[in-house]
């Protein structure tokens, strides 16, 4: 292959994803079926319904013209259809994000100013390039860092403040400027301002939503009360006797926006702001899906999601509209009324263009103040009260992040609030990943399966620990620091057994800790087994040489954990000599001897003090010995044992009794001592050479290895 092709290959493995992303508006119309029409259509004009009057009560919120809420509204519904994964998630103009949003521009742009305008345009397109660039990068995943309680806290502040920012169009006032927390403290000083044609209206509109509400939920209340409102004043003139209107609406399409993109002094005042609206755009829009998709069964791409929310809103800013995003409202209108796929919302983008063409100038009556009421009546469903109930009575972190980004969103400026709710999640998030659980655990009384029982005695010689969460650089002192602590609480125990099955990740660092570990129990003549490791973590174990390290036969599986260092590591003499409590399946047949005297611990046998013999060199030595000497075989293990196998000329001598005056050894031979796998028969041997006996060794390996040998052995 030539290097150009080759390079045309690469380019082409790059932008790969960029083209599938893009091309999603193909993939929609070639795979549409045409039986979803009707429905789609059904549930597109129903959204419509409700998307006209929420644009306009929305801009408001923003701070904007109320056709700016109009063309966000077209162009959300439109391209975020277009571009987006949710089959049932409607996009356009939304409560909480255009309080953001009028929150973010007053910080960078007076309120009222021309520029003002201008800048919602040049946010909506920052808005839309970072979530775009997110999609494209395949960073979707990057919106569960922002816990459920932070949009519950923000949403929560957001419905109180959008209340009390429309108390004062509600009643028809007009107060100095203030904070919103201080206008309720001024509304009650100022009563007597009250316009009460507006405050009429205005009230009138809630009770009117209420009450229609309640007598069928199906009618467009909000539409119908704007309707009824303006033909109130239409009739009764009240627009001549003070009450605040609209004004007439542009009628048309959506025009083009002169937008300053390469002012940097304006981007660089409105960066917090647009951070903060992509941010939290992003996080509703995605949740918005999954919960339409956890009902639906839908598969939903977040990358796919990210670029159609981009998308839109770099179009709404070139459009003369706002920063926009998934509306829970609207998207629950959408799937109660069988939407199929994302052709309803496009629909509905369509019929809302229509009515601004037909019904524009329509719109010159209709009051402010009932926007207020719909507002007012609107903010009232944005409180959860059940989930900040839930939330709250965990008791957990998420309680308390919930109330410090709703104390914040009240009291600061909601980007740094939503910002602040952001980087405590993460910081919680941190706390848990890097202190995760770890216990030691015993088996229950069926001996199937193992929990942690801290009022369970534990085995002796072999502790089990389990690690719940991941060994990555920030957990691993967190875990080795409890195992190492738990290590010296438990002195008499030389083995550990890890279970892993917990842990899903580990970089370099849990290499590095696991090894610390390792050499920290081989150092007290012990060791380390894993059991149950995840193959991604066993891919990293290998390597990173840590599989040469620990040796392969140290990963166990599941069912024989307990079995191959019950039988092949742990000391039977201490199973059956000194431990009392029978932590395992194993355990339960053993003999129980509690007479070993002078019989000194493996671990305190030092390495080479004892001599040693082949099971090749005992069997010459039985079978072809010249002088007539032959070699002393004792077996000192239980008789229970001897019986199921042993040397046929060997005598059965336990341990425990090994020392006893009954017991005469000679002293013109050599004394063989055996056992099952030499751990018995090396204590015995120091034994004897310490009162004396210096003739005496041990079959290396024990039984186990004479069997190996297939050599012969009796069995009674």
């Amino acid at each position: 292959m030539s290097a150009s092709a080759k390079n045309r290959f690469n380019l082409g493995e790059t932008f790969a994803p960029t083209l599938y992303y893009l091309k999603r508006p193909l993939r929609l119309f070639q795979e549409y079926d045409r039986d979803n029409f009707r429905p789609d259509l059904i549930a597109g004009l129903t959204v419509a319904v409700i998307l006209l009057p929420q644009a306009i009560a929305f801009s408001i919120v923003a701070g904007l013209p109320p056709e700016m809420g109009l063309y966000s509204a077209v162009i959300g519904a439109i391209f975020g259809a277009l571009w987006g994964s949710s089959n049932q998630m409607h996009t356009g103009p939304a409560n909480a994000i255009s309080l953001m949003v009028f929150s973010g521009l007053s910080g960078a742009v007076p309120a009222g100013a021309a520029e003002f305008v201008v800048a919602a345009g040049v946010m909506a397109v920052m808005v839309g390039v970072f979530q775009t660039i997110l999609g494209m990068i395949r960073l979707g995943m990057l919106v569960n860092f922002v816990s459920h309680s932070v949009i519950v806290g923000f949403t929560t502040g957001a419905g109180i403040l959008i209340a009390i920012k429309q108390l004062e169009p509600l009643l028809g006032m007009s107060l100095p400027a203030s904070h919103t927390y201080e206008t309720p403290i001024l509304i009650l000083q100022n009563i007597a301002q009250t316009h009460l044609p507006s405050a009429e209206i205005g009230i009138g509109t809630m009770v009117f939503i209420v009450v229609v509400r309640r007598l069928n939920r199906r009618l467009p209340v909000a539409l119908l009360s704007m309707i009824v409102a303006s033909l109130v004043v239409f009739f009764l003139r009240l627009d001549k006797a003070g009450v605040s209107v609209i004004g007439q609406i542009p009628s048309g399409f959506p025009p083009l926006a002169g937008l300053p993109l390469f002012d940097l002094e304006l981007i660089s005042r409105l960066s917090t702001g647009a951070f903060a609206v992509a941010s939290i755009g992003l996080v509703e829009s995605m949740a918005i899906a999954r919960s339409m998709a956890a009902q639906t069964g839908q598969r939903i791409d977040s990358n796919q999601e990210f670029v159609g929310q981009g998308i839109s809103n770099v179009l709404s800013g070139f459009f003369s509209g706002y920063p926009i995003a998934g509306s829970f409202s609207r998207s629950a209108v959408n799937f109660n009324n069988n939407a199929k796929t994302p052709v309803a919302s496009l629909i509905s983008g369509v019929f809302v263009l229509i009515a601004m063409l037909v019904l524009g100038p329509l719109a010159a009556y209709l009051p402010v103040t009932a926007l207020s009421g719909v507002l007012i009546i609107t903010a009232y469903g944005m409180i959860d009260g059940p989930e900040m109930k839930r939330i709250w009575e965990s008791k957990g972190g998420d309680a308390v992040i919930m109330v410090i980004t709703l104390v914040g969103t009240l009291f600061l400026a909601i980007e740094f609030a939503v910002l602040i709710g952001i980087m405590l999640s993460l910081t919680l998030y941190i706390l848990r990943t890097s202190t995760p659980k770890v216990h030691a655990v015993v088996p229950d009384s069926q001996f199937r399966h193992f929990f942690h029982q801290p009022d369970r005695d534990e085995c002796p010689q072999l502790g089990v620990i389990e690690i719940l969460g991941d060994l990555y650089f920030g957990a691993v002192q967190h875990v080795e620091e409890f195992i190492l602590d738990y290590a010296a609480n438990h002195p008499e125990q030389h083995y550990l057994l890890l279970r892993m099955h917990n842990v899903n990740h580990c970089d370099f660092s849990g290499i590095h800790f696991l090894e610390s570990i390792v050499k920290a129990y081989r150092e007290k003549g012990g060791d380390v087994f894993l059991v149950r490791m995840n193959p991604r973590v066993r891919e990293i174990a290998k390597s990173s040489h840590f599989d040469e390290y620990i040796g392969a036969d140290h990963y166990l599986e599941e069912d024989i954990m307990i079995g191959h260092i019950f039988y092949h590591v742990l000391d039977p003499a201490i199973c059956i000599y000194e431990c009392p409590v029978r932590v395992f399946k194993e355990c339960q047949n053993l003999p129980k001897r509690i007479d070993v005297v002078g019989i000194p611990h493996f671990n305190e046998v030092p390495t080479g003090s004892v001599l040693t013999i082949s099971s090749q060199q005992l069997w010459e030595q039985i079978h072809h010995q010249e002088n007539g000497k032959l070699p002393m075989v004792i077996d000192v293990r239980e008789p229970r044992e001897f019986k199921r196998s042993h040397i046929a000329e060997a005598a059965s001598i336990p341990l425990s009794e090994i020392l006893s005056d009954k017991v005469k050894l000679p002293n013109d031979r050599s004394i063989v001592l055996v056992c099952r796998t030499g751990r018995r028969s090396r204590r015995a041997a120091y034994a004897l050479q310490n009162i004396g006996c210096m003739n005496v060794f041990i079959l290396e390996g024990g039984m186990k290895a004479w069997e190996a040998s297939k050599l012969l052995a009796a069995v009674e």
